[in-house]
């Protein structure tokens, strides 16, 4: 499997997307209801309304990349928040695998004023 650069941004658009637009389509998708640059240095991620294929669209220097992951019979676990979610490289290999980002509770941060 292929990995992404951990400095990449990743925004996740949270609506369904017509499964037949291509980079064009996408690319102002980003622009128009984004509200974001589609040369950033950055992966913009679309799902279909069964959320059974994933598209991904990224700006590579000199043109745009566009994968598409199709399950054969299981579904993405989707965020819900935010029209536009922000997630991590890491938080997008686990969206690509599989995993349920809402389900995953990080430990909550704890601030101390002394140690002993």
């Amino acid at each position: 499997m292929f990995r992404f650069d951990p400095a990449l941004k990743v925004y996740l658009h949270r609506d369904a997307v017509d499964g037949r637009k291509n980079i064009n389509g996408l690319a102002l998708l980003v622009e128009q209801a984004m509200g974001l640059d589609p040369f950033a240095a950055a992966v913009f991620v679309f799902s279909n309304r069964r959320r059974d294929r994933i598209k991904l669209l990224l700006w590579d220097r000199t043109g745009f990349w566009l994968m598409l992951k199709r399950l054969e019979s299981d579904r993405f676990a989707w965020p819900k928040e935010e029209a536009v979610a922000a997630l991590s490289v890491e938080q997008l290999h686990w969206l690509l695998a599989g995993i349920d980002l809402s389900a995953m509770r990080l430990h909550p941060e704890r601030i101390f004023r002394r140690v002993g």
